[in-house]
């Protein structure tokens, strides 16, 4: 049987998630096709055709899939599904709204938040927010994944472009519509695809002191996060939040400022490459993961860190 992985795009060029999941897909060791859909897809199926290890690349486009439903793209992956074994989808709240609905009508499997493929039928996944790893079995004739794409390194390579194919499109489920999406604009490097992320929590006591840390993710060319605590509190906007209940973010360095270590935001960073924290409580959790601690006032170390470190080169992300 085959792999299928859903391509994540822009319209113009694929995300990098992309290039991870086809890495965990690769792990599973049967074929793999890519699977692009949306208005304007074909430029971007023609880029990941030339991708190492890739055998066909489906291409579904429909003018009205600028943002396909849940309900849309579950339809779209019912009519395909019959010919592949494993489906793999990033992690996010379009494809946890989608699989799920097309598992139940295939009667197939459905396995959320993949973080490992220690065997082509063994996924490892996070329970209680990521405070145990569960190694599952399945002997389903079908199953359907979504992956953490910061649990795999990329794939590279290319190769000579596979036959791209085009499909005949399911009807859009008019039942839903996305009217409008209000995204806040930003020069930061988005969240979820920062090397660098400059992080606050309940510590950081006001939202006129979040400048600090925005100062600081400035001056390092990174981006600004915030605990659930911080949002709550109303010192950052739900968009920037971490954990659990907010984005999973996996930075080359993540700097933690004035942030406990609630096993629920603990969730969201558990794939960061460096953690560095900084809190006044010595007990703190945070302490217990962080490879860089320092308990000390957080007013203090922001402006020294600031003036300390270099500064991110121009155009760095």
């Amino acid at each position: 049987m085959t792999t299928l992985v859903l391509v994540e795009h822009d319209g113009q060029h694929p995300e990098p998630a992309s290039q991870q999941l086809l890495a965990a897909a690769l792990q599973l060791g049967d074929p793999v096709h890519l699977l692009v859909l949306g208005a304007q897809g074909a430029a971007v199926a023609q880029a990941v055709a030339g991708w190492a290890g890739v055998g066909q690349v489906l291409l579904a486009e429909h003018p009205q899939w600028a943002a396909p439903s849940a309900e849309t793209l579950a339809r779209q992956l019912e009519a395909l599904m019959p010919g592949y074994r494993t489906l793999l989808a990033s992690h996010r709240a379009l494809h946890r709204g989608a699989l799920p609905r097309a598992a139940a009508r295939l009667q197939a499997a459905y396995l959320s938040d993949v973080l490992a493929l220690p065997a082509p039928d063994r996924f490892v996944r996070p329970l209680y927010a990521g405070s145990v790893l569960a190694e599952v079995q399945t002997h389903s004739a079908r199953r359907l994944l979504t992956v953490r794409p910061a649990g795999f390194a990329a794939a590279s390579g290319t190769q000579t472009p596979c036959p791209v194919v085009a499909l005949a499109s399911v009807e859009p489920d008019a039942r839903t519509q996305l009217e409008r999406r209000d995204a806040a604009s930003s020069s930061r490097p988005d969240l979820g695809r920062a090397r660098v992320v400059v992080a606050a929590g309940r510590g950081v006591g006001a939202r006129e002191h979040m400048g600090l840390v925005e100062q600081l993710a400035d001056h390092l060319g990174g981006a600004v996060g915030a605990s659930r605590a911080a949002v709550d509190a109303g010192f950052a906007p739900n968009a920037i939040q971490i954990g659990q209940t907010g984005k999973t973010v996996a930075p080359d360095v993540y700097l933690a400022f004035g942030i406990s270590g609630a096993i629920q935001h603990l969730a969201g960073i558990k794939d960061a490459g460096v953690i560095v924290a900084v809190n006044k409580d010595p007990d703190a959790p945070i302490f217990s993961v962080a490879d860089l601690g320092l308990v000390g006032d957080l007013f203090e170390a922001l402006p020294a860190l600031t003036a300390g470190l270099p500064a991110a080169p121009t155009g760095a992300a």
